[in-house]
């Protein structure tokens, strides 16, 4: 199945993802309500008017919220490898690389892209391939054009380097991501990363992973008094049902009953 490289989406309810694990670089134009973007370090909002330029291989969750009676309407513009590794082929930009999202101000240039895209959404929620492929290499220009540091998040195509292994995984546990990913994103092959997470924790990733994130549930329920069914997504778990039995497993007594 393609992925859609420039489509729109409206939540008139509050809608929240487990994990935000970008392949690709976006764009987000927040035409109403709110965005909300958590990572393990810090918590971004974004409004009606914000266009944002998000890195990829970054880690976190993202809301959208409908704000002021209005939807969460949000425009957005997906940049693949092979498209951007095309436009850049002919260009040697100075780039720095850049783990930053990047929030632009208004410009004339991002008032036109945008506009130029909502009538296309009055007929479906996502752009052709043929005329996306236009826009995208659109949007490149614009971005490059209103500001030279979009290089260092379009340009740049090496894959993450090796990591501090334990910093990472202590910073990120919570995310339910494949064995695969959290290698890739600490510069390792699955085979390494076992190897490399077993000489530093002295167990498996799996055991790990689960002990992580039920401690962090049982604060969160004890400590913070939040229900089983605000926490199991977020410590990483796939669904209540698993979440209730390891916990129980492993305290002796269900979530339920540590809630109450």
């Amino acid at each position: 199945m393609e992925v859609a490289e420039v489509f729109i989406s409206c939540k008139k309810e509050a809608h929240y993802s487990r994990e935000l694990m970008l392949q690709w670089p976006a764009l987000v134009r927040v035409i109403s309500g709110e965005v909300r973007i958590a990572t393990a370090d810090r918590s971004l909002c974004f409004f009606a008017g914000d266009t944002i330029l998000f890195p990829r291989d970054q880690l976190g969750r993202m809301s959208k919220l409908p704000l002021d009676g209005k939807p969460c309407l949000v425009i957005s513009v997906v940049f693949r490898n092979d498209r951007l590794k095309h436009y850049y082929q002919d260009i040697q930009p100075l780039v720095l690389r850049s783990n930053e999202p990047i929030l632009f101000g208004d410009h004339p240039l991002l008032q036109s892209l945008f506009n130029s895209l909502q009538p296309y959404f009055q007929l479906a929620d996502a752009l052709p391939a043929d005329i996306a492929a236009l826009k995208v290499e659109e949007a490149i220009r614009v971005l490059r054009t209103v500001d030279v540091a979009a290089d260092g998040l379009l340009g740049y195509f090496e894959k993450p380097g090796k990591v501090d292994l334990v910093a990472f995984m202590e910073q990120n546990f919570m995310y339910n991501l494949p064995l695969e990913k959290f290698g890739y994103l600490t510069g390792r092959s699955l085979t390494t990363f076992k190897k490399d997470f077993k000489d530093a924790f002295r167990i498996s990733p799996g055991r790990w992973l689960t002990q992580k994130r039920l401690e962090l549930a049982h604060y969160q329920i004890i400590e913070q008094k939040k229900k089983p069914s605000e926490v199991y997504l977020d410590t990483g778990f796939e669904d209540l049902s698993h979440f209730s039995f390891a916990f129980k497993k492993q305290f002796g007594y269900s979530p339920t009953k540590a809630s109450s």
